[in-house]
């Protein structure tokens, strides 16, 4: 017999809420029948040293959300010095003037919370989720490892390895674990997207306390935050403790710089086969095009594109080259849309028996039908109704709800977007995708690459970046 306590009962009917909104949606046999979420109550500050505070009361549970994003990620770092933001994100929990090493998580879990952190190529965001009686707490510990970040050669070299391990375990020793790795190297040559967020192991080794310092000197400054708060308190007293805290913490000695090299356009297809020199079984192939960035109103229909091509077993891409033809183990795309232009890919892992050039013939010509033929009605309406069933469902919490507001605040500039996106893809219509899919899905924007796994009985191979 089910036994249902009303924690889970109330969790059940909001569940059945979501569902109920999301199957609306869904149902939708047109863009105006879709139910569109309640828009986010929010307030916006600014602090004279220049952090920026988003404030969303959200009185429905006692927590309270709190995410810290510096506006700082690897496209930040300089040639030489990759790994710094993420190595950071390790950093920054080992102690400040008044928080011993590794005592922050512990000091957020005592009082029933948890914590966390992450780091991508535009931001590194920091967040807890506390009971709300506890927000000072969250507030203080925050601002003192801003203003006071303890950074020294022992805590230095112990991070260190462990990022280096890291990278070991989640790329080098993972099968095709170095694909983004040598996709992002081969297809930029001056933007920093060229590197990935966990950094060579070259540049960790080369680092220095004095380097690590200047990072933090430089980009973990008030101005180049911003903090959002969700969940159960009043606003105004939320606003003077969070003034409380931070505004003791000093402006920037100098402007942050925003210095960022820009891609030259690519004027020709690039073709480059390289071998891979460790856990590969079997040879890969990636079709990238170059694209937009995120925000762009070209960005909106790549998203659905990207849907359509690769989003699950049933998309083209998948159902073609898997189920269809079998000449791959597996096959899968990405739109990446991020803040700089980044890279639409598709990717085919080769099935035994078939050849690279089978799975590039057959990814060329589902990015060409994109050009040449409309999306379905019936692909359109599918990839809404996940677009208004994810927003729904990723509305649903309070750490989600922020995740919406500071992207929107960060990444877009403009915290108007964390509510106008919905309409936005609501209103694509078939002729917008297939009109991306022309812009950037042409033959000079086009980059074929081919890993292949390592060469027997010692023969040399290529490693990443030596490509032809």
């Amino acid at each position: 017999m089910l036994c249902l306590t009303p924690l889970t009962l109330s969790r059940l009917r909001r569940v059945l809420a979501l569902s109920a909104v999301a199957g609306v949606a869904m149902m939708s046999t047109g863009v105006e029948t879709a139910v569109r979420p309640p828009k986010f109550e929010y307030q916006l500050h600014t602090l004279d040293n220049g952090l920026t505070v988003v404030l969303s009361e959200d009185h429905s549970t006692p927590i309270v959300h709190l995410q810290l994003v510096y506006h700082v990620g690897s496209k930040n770092e300089r040639l030489g010095r990759t790994g710094f933001a993420h190595l950071f994100e390790h950093l920054m929990f080992k102690g400040s003037r008044n928080v011993p090493p590794d005592t922050h998580l512990t000091l957020v879990s005592r009082v029933g919370g948890e914590g966390n952190a992450f780091t991508t190529e535009d931001t590194t965001t920091y967040l807890e989720t506390v009971p709300a009686q506890y927000l000072p707490l969250v507030l203080w510990l925050e601002a003192d490892r801003m203003a006071t970040l303890r950074i020294d050669r022992q805590t230095f070299e112990a991070e260190r390895q462990v990022v280096k391990e890291e990278r070991r375990w989640r790329y080098e020793d993972t099968p095709f674990g170095l694909l983004t790795e040598i996709l992002y190297d081969q297809a930029y040559s001056v933007h920093p997207y060229k590197h990935t967020a966990i950094g060579s192991m070259e540049d960790l080794e080369a680092a220095s306390v004095e380097h690590v310092q200047e990072f933090f000197d430089t980009y973990y400054v008030p101005e180049n935050a911003t903090l959002v708060l969700v969940g159960d308190f009043e606003s105004a007293e939320a606003l003077a403790l969070v003034k409380q805290y931070f505004d003791r913490v000093p402006r920037a000695a100098r402007p942050v710089p925003r210095d960022i090299p820009r891609e030259p356009p690519q004027t020709e297809q690039r073709r480059i086969t390289l071998t891979a020199s460790q856990n590969w079984p079997l040879p890969a192939v990636v079709v990238a095009h170059h694209i937009t960035y995120d925000g762009h109103p070209d960005a909106y229909p790549l998203h659905i594109a990207a849907k359509v091509l690769s989003d699950g077993q049933s998309s083209r891409i998948f159902r073609r080259l898997v189920y269809d033809e079998q000449i791959a183990v597996s096959a899968s795309g990405a739109g990446s849309l991020i803040e700089d232009p980044n890279l639409f890919y598709a990717v085919s892992i080769v099935q035994p028996g078939s050849t690279p050039a089978d799975s590039e013939t057959a990814l060329i010509d589902e990015l060409e039908r994109l050009k040449t033929e409309l999306i379905s009605d019936d692909e359109l309406q599918r990839a809404k109704n996940q677009f208004a069933r994810d927003y729904v469902f990723t509305r649903a919490t309070v750490e989600q709800k922020a995740n919406h507001l500071s992207h929107a605040a960060v990444i877009h500039d403009d915290i108007t977007t964390a509510d106008g996106e919905f309409d936005i893809f609501m209103n694509i219509t078939k002729a917008d995708v297939q009109r991306v899919a022309r812009t950037y899905f042409t033959e000079q924007n086009r980059m074929v690459l081919t890993v292949q796994p390592p060469a027997p009985r010692g023969r040399s191979f290529l490693r990443p970046g030596d490509g032809q």
